[in-house]
């Protein structure tokens, strides 16, 4: 039991101290010095309280979120520091080895001094993650993208063709804490004008009420001609909360998810399909509750393909809405009854990544999920994953930012 915090504590340590050797390389300002030793102290309290308070089964709330931020924007930083001085320390032990077994033991000291040089190299590698992370919490996590695509079927009913969906994914209302940005991204949905509002799941951290102050601003977005249907995402049923062998309240709060998507004028659709009609053509929209293909503690596997395509032909024009995309990887893109449009959400793209239009695409989440945000095409049959209308964990976006899709249906 000792040894399980010695470690954090000895970690902690190292980083605290080659994190405090790089100021003191840099400045002899005992003020400033002592501001920093202040404020580090204050952080390692305040995260050590909350780590031996906070109950992991309650779920994801404003406090928690923020204490992961705070961890992220002084831990990183830290550890890139520490890896850097660490290994100038190397070099200084070997150097004073060298100079010492030549004769010449740099006048009395064994080690080099640090250099300058290096310590203010450190702080400004540190500094990159340090102002992205904060960037991130405070301005990224609400600089919402309008993302357009268009799309080529060949047998799309001819009545489809131009036709507009606009998707969301991943609102995740516990988290908000801005209305005046929340409502600035409705009226970016609702510029779209689209056809068709989808909505591909996770209205919530954990808690029914996390959504209650949100529901009249999104009861804003427009009625369009094709109607707004929504789908649950693994978010949405109580898994990740400890309820105590409290059934009862589980249900209740699982009924009450449920009934947000009326609230907010969306119909939500579990296992179910539902035909779309426009003019004398209709296609096939299809709401798949969540199924994951890595299960967690028999957790997140709740759809079921089958029972949402009953009644659905392998001719008609399918639109499927399957919040984790690993669905479509395991099991969408080789299905014999051909689902033209997969729309997921589910990886907010890592919320950390790097992305350059026609550059580079990258994030850790990629290493997970083939399918981590965009379009993917297989035979033709496409998976959209939209990177997220909101954020979970980390209280921001740093690369990969908030979106709102727009696709466009041609015939082709």
């Amino acid at each position: 039991m000792m040894l399980r915090w010695l470690i954090p504590l000895f970690i902690i340590v190292l980083i605290e101290f080659y994190s405090f050797q790089a100021f003191k390389t840099v400045t002899k300002s005992k003020l400033f010095l002592g501001i920093y030793l202040m404020v580090s102290l204050i952080v390692i309290l305040y995260v050590s309280y909350f780590t031996l308070t906070h109950n992991r089964g309650d779920g994801q709330n404003k406090q928690s979120l923020y204490t992961i931020g705070l961890i992220l924007i002084t831990l990183v930083p830290k550890l890139l520091l520490t890896f850097i001085l660490f290994g100038e320390d190397v070099f200084r032990v070997i150097k004073g080895i060298i100079v010492y077994f030549m004769g010449d033991n740099n006048k009395g000291k064994f080690l080099p001094e640090r250099r300058k040089f290096i310590s203010q190299m450190a702080l400004g590698i540190a500094s990159i993650p340090f102002i992205s992370l904060l960037y991130g919490m405070t301005v990224g996590k609400y600089n919402f993208k309008v993302i357009k695509q268009t799309l080529f079927f060949p047998d799309l009913p001819d009545s489809f063709d131009g036709t507009t969906i606009t998707q969301i994914s991943d609102i995740h209302s516990g988290s908000f804490d801005n209305p005046e940005k929340i409502e600035y991204a409705i009226d970016l949905i609702n510029e779209q004008n689209s056809d068709l509002v989808l909505f591909t799941g996770d209205i919530v951290n954990t808690h029914a009420h996390e959504m209650l102050p949100w529901i009249e601003t999104f009861k804003k977005i427009h009625n369009p001609s094709l109607g707004k249907f929504s789908i649950l995402g693994n978010h949405d049923y109580g898994d990740y909360f400890d309820w105590k062998e409290d059934d009862i309240s589980r249900k209740a709060n699982f009924e009450a998810i449920k009934n947000l998507h009326q609230q907010i004028d969306f119909k939500l659709l579990l296992n179910e399909n539902v035909s779309i009609k426009k003019g004398a053509d209709e296609l096939k929209l299809i709401g798949v509750e969540n199924i994951a293909a890595r299960i967690r503690m028999n957790k997140e596997q709740y759809g079921d393909l089958s029972l949402a395509s009953k009644g659905v032909n392998k001719d008609d024009f399918k639109i499927l809405m399957s919040h984790d995309p690993s669905h479509w990887d395991n099991e969408v893109q080789h299905h014999d009854n051909h689902y033209h449009l997969t729309l997921s959400g589910h990886t907010h793209g890592f919320q950390f990544g790097i992305e350059i239009p026609g550059w580079i695409k990258w994030s850790p989440v990629q290493y997970v999920y083939k399918q981590w945000a965009g379009l993917y095409e297989n035979a033709g049959r496409f998976i959209y994953v939209n990177r997220g209308f909101g954020f979970h964990a980390y209280p921001g976006r740093v690369g990969i930012m908030p979106e709102i899709t727009v696709i466009e249906l041609k015939k082709g």
